[in-house]
């Protein structure tokens, strides 16, 4: 499977008074990495949007792992992979490296959705083409 960095500078204004990261901008950055990580695969989200007709990958379920604090002035890597391809869902692991040392693990389950001529949103079948982007095995 495909595995995807960015490097992620921790600024002042992403750490809470004790200088150390407030926990939603985990959240903000895996959602980021997701995003680079279609890019990286070849298939940036303005273009999965356009060749495919669905408005997106909206999460489904996420949780996170703390091990480590970060502080204002880390510079840190988070490596991206999609752990799993359903039929409509796929799961996507973070881990946010500062050094060689894991600080933070991130999971989350998306959905790749279209817009029905109602308007409503609803769940749309992950092309094989994209999986095969991203080096899934045969589902």
């Amino acid at each position: 499977m495909l595995m995807s960095k960015r490097t992620v500078t921790i600024e002042w204004g992403d750490c809470d008074p004790a200088d150390i990261v407030y926990f939603p901008n985990y959240f903000r950055w895996f959602d980021a990495s997701t995003a680079h990580h279609f890019a990286a695969a070849g298939l940036p989200k303005p273009e999965l949007i356009r060749r495919y007709d669905v408005v997106g990958f909206p999460m489904l379920t996420t949780k996170s792992n703390y091990f480590v604090p970060s502080r204002h002035g880390d510079v840190v890597e988070i490596e991206t992979r999609i752990t799993r391809f359903g039929r409509s869902s796929f799961d996507v692991e973070h881990r946010l490296m500062r050094g060689d040392v894991l600080a933070v693990e991130g999971f989350e389950t998306r959905a790749l959705v279209k817009r029905t001529a109602e308007g409503k949103l609803t769940s749309c079948r992950v092309p094989d083409e994209v999986k095969d982007l991203f080096g899934a095995p045969d589902t």
